[in-house]
């Protein structure tokens, strides 16, 4: 296989993740996947700026979303998520650092 069609199928891949989690699975909440596989949504369009910003596309984390998302986040979050208990809470500050770590670096 030659480079450009992996890139052509790693992208239909990302297209149709994003858009199983977007419109097929609204009621998954990003705490339980982060809580359980270590990414979510905003991880997704955290990946998405990072790649923009090494290739010198200036992004920032509100932007990134609102691509990722197809809205503003807030918008998505009062349409979608709701209230996580103090486990999930718990158990996402551990899932955050364990995954994610300090990103303000």
């Amino acid at each position: 296989m030659d480079d450009q069609t992996r890139i052509e199928l790693e992208a239909a891949a990302f297209r149709a993740l994003r858009e199983h989690l977007m419109e097929n699975r609204t009621d998954v909440q990003n705490i339980d996947m982060m809580n359980l596989a270590g990414f979510c949504r905003n991880c997704l369009s955290r990946w998405y700026q990072e790649a923009a910003n090494e290739r010198g596309i200036e992004m920032d984390k509100a932007q990134a979303r609102e691509i990722f998302y197809g809205m503003p986040f807030e918008e998505w979050r009062d349409l979608h998520q709701t209230e996580a208990d103090a486990g999930k809470q718990a158990e996402f500050k551990e899932a955050f650092a364990r995954n994610v770590g300090d990103t303000a670096k």
